[in-house]
This record gives structure tokens, C-alpha cells and sequence, in this order.
């Protein structure tokens, strides 16, 4: 018996992985399925290949194979393919083209003139990348997906239902907040922001949480296509991606800040937009996005789990099998995180040296 503790992204795929393969799984979350407490709601997170680390590069690589087979096996459309941008007076745009071209991912780099007669609607003040494969995920749709599948492959589902407490050595015994127990052989863990509140006999490395805003603008041309985009100015690193039905019925587009949130728990986040990142986002849109109407129509937040080096946390101690901490990229990787940490917890395969637990020790 394989548990999992944590239907996000990252825990309702490794289900799906575990069931199809016919392992008994039981799939355990405290909330309701689809829930919107945490790091993995909403109808749309960012697919992209533009990273300059060539690690990263390939793993998107290995990623989008397995957003297909997904897609595929629950013949339901995950990941709409819209284009994206890189600029920013941050981003060493010609070597992010280099690891691009050395992994074989399609890109240009266009000066601003030529990127502003591409895309009237946004304003460059340098140069910018273009890489066709970027698109959008529905994290909804995609969580929905993997648990159904889940389920159809044999897996129990628990939803409603908290982990209290857990007894070792010998088989895991969990136990609920319902009374009930549940012996496994191996406990995946993929609890997001409430895994440094678990009472693990593992050591986990720093981990912050932090609370983020989202913001939803509305297209003042609602037939332009939007590509997903990252800017990485001198005061804000922000991102945008066409918003889907989180923006309302109207087209829109979803912009935040990635590396500015505030320090909470999944306990005691209060869930309220924070009005200065508000007046920040708005301000980028007036400044940068002109195609966009720079007063919000909706307006969020999610949780971050983020670790010192932006890593993921993805290793096995023991009978459990640790997959957390996404540091606000790891969305996009979730069908593939599912697989690895599927072959952990049969044992399949050992954990990549940069996702382990002690990688800092």
C-alpha cells in the first residue's frame, strides 16, 4: 500500500503515475478536491523552456512529453500552447538563447523595434525572446484530471480528510481526524506549503513560505492572443499569462510578482491581497502592458514553498518519499515530478543529487 498526503499538482499526479501502473494507492487530502487554500488552483500557471540552466531546460523538455501522455490517457486539453517572452533589463537575453539552441528549444531574439511591431500591446524598452513552445497550463483542470484517472486506475480517494499523526518504525500507520488508520508500506508526502508543520521523522531543509497576489486585467482588444511573458526589470521580476476563466468571462490577462511575498504558514496566511503589491502590478501594466486596462478586475493569492537555492525537494528517507517545495516554478513540471516520485516510492529509481534532502549538508 503506497499513500499519498497532498492532492495538489505535484500529489494528484503521483497518484495517477502510481494507480496506472496498478500499485494500490490511497490518495489523502485535507481539503476538498481542487481546493483553493493553497499553491495549486486556478485555471492557468506557466509552461515554458526559458531557463539558463540546462538542467531546467531538459526537464521542461521531459515535461511536456508527459503533459501529452497526460492530456492523452485523460483525453482532456492541459496545456495551451501560446508562445513566450523574456525581456527585462535582468535578463542576459543572447546566453539564454545559447542554452536554448545548445537543447535544441526553437527561439529569436528580436531588438525592440521588431518585438513592438510583433506585439503592439506590450512596451519594450530593450531587447526580448521569443520561444514558440510556451503556453499555459489549467492547474484545475489538471489536478481534476489526475485524480479522476487516479480513481478510474483503482486508487482510493480521501478527500476531507487530515493526517493527525503517524506511527513508525515498521509499516506507516497514519492516523486521521476522522479515527481512521491506514498501514503502508511507503507515505509520499506532497503537502506543499504544510509540510514544515508535519511532524516527519525526516530532516528537511529551510524552507520559506510566503503568500502571493495575482492580479487579473481585462485586454482592451479581446481578440489579441496573448503569449505567456517574464519580465525581469531592476525593481520587479513579473509574469503574465493569458488568465482563462480566472480573469471572467472577458479575455484577460494574469500578472504578479514572483519575488515578493509575505513570510506566513499555510496555518495562518490570511488570504487578503496585499494593496501595495496591487499598486505595484498596476503601475507594471500602466508602464509596460498597454494593451492591458491598468485597473485590476480580480485579484488573488497563492501560497509559495520556496527553498534557499530554488530547488525542488524530490528524495526518499526511509518508507517516505518527500516531493515538495516547488519555489514558484514547479507547476509546469507536475506530470513529470508525479513520475519521479512515483519511481521513488517503488523504488524504481534513486533521487536526483539536486532534489535531495541533504544536498546542502
Amino acid at each position: 500500500m503506497i499513500a499519498v498526503v497532498g492532492a495538489g499538482l505535484m500529489g494528484a499526479a503521483t497518484a495517477w503515475q502510481l494507480a496506472r501502473r496498478g500499485h494500490e494507492v490511497t490518495l489523502i487530502e485535507a481539503y476538498d478536491i481542487g481546493h483553493r487554500h493553497g499553491s495549486s488552483h486556478g485555471s492557468s500557471r506557466i509552461f515554458r523552456r526559458a531557463y539558463a540552466d540546462p538542467f531546467y531546460v531538459g526537464l521542461t523538455g521531459k515535461a511536456a512529453e508527459k503533459w501529452c501522455e497526460l492530456e492523452h490517457d485523460s483525453a482532456t486539453p492541459l496545456l495551451r500552447t501560446t508562445g513566450g517572452l523574456d525581456f527585462g533589463e535582468r535578463r542576459d537575453l543572447e546566453s539564454l538563447a545559447t542554452v536554448l539552441g545548445a537543447a535544441g528549444v526553437r527561439c529569436e531574439v528580436l531588438g525592440a523595434p521588431a518585438a513592438a511591431e510583433r506585439w503592439p500591446y506590450i512596451r519594450f524598452t530593450g531587447p526580448a525572446l521569443y520561444h514558440p513552445d510556451a503556453g499555459v497550463i489549467d492547474a484545475d483542470g489538471t489536478v481534476a484530471a489526475c485524480v479522476r484517472r487516479a480513481t478510474e486506475h483503482g486508487a482510493d480517494i480521501w478527500p476531507g480528510v487530515r493526517v493527525t499523526g503517524i506511527d513508525v518504525p515498521g509499516a506507516v500507520v497514519l492516523r486521521t481526524d476522522d479515527g481512521r488508520e491506514l498501514t503502508c508500506d511507503t507515505v509520499v508526502v506532497a503537502a506543499g506549503a504544510w509540510l514544515p508543520g508535519l511532524e516527519l521523522p525526516v530532516t528537511l531543509p529551510p524552507l520559506k513560505v510566503t503568500q502571493q497576489q495575482v492580479f487579473h486585467f481585462r485586454q482592451r482588444e479581446p481578440s489579441v492572443a496573448w503569449p505567456v511573458l517574464v519580465c525581469k526589470d531592476a525593481s520587479m521580476q513579473v509574469f503574465g499569462l493569458p488568465s482563462g476563466a480566472d480573469g471572467g468571462a472577458l479575455p484577460a490577462v494574469k500578472v504578479a510578482e514572483h519575488d515578493r511575498g509575505t513570510p506566513t504558514t499555510a496555518t495562518t496566511r490570511t488570504g487578503i491581497v496585499d494593496p501595495s503589491s496591487r499598486i505595484r502590478v498596476s503601475a507594471f501594466v500602466h508602464d509596460r502592458l498597454p494593451g492591458l486596462d491598468p485597473d485590476p478586475v480580480a485579484g488573488t493569492t497563492c501560497l509559495y514553498t520556496t527553498t534557499v537555492d530554488d530547488e525542488f525537494v524530490l528524495d526518499r528517507h526511509g518508507p517516505f518519499v518527500i516531493v515538495s517545495a516547488c519555489s514558484g516554478h514547479g507547476a509546469k513540471f507536475a506530470p513529470v515530478i508525479g513520475e519521479m516520485a512515483a519511481d521513488l516510492a517503488t523504488g524504481r529509481a534513486r533521487p536526483h543529487p539536486r532534489f535531495r534532502l541533504d544536498r546542502r549538508a
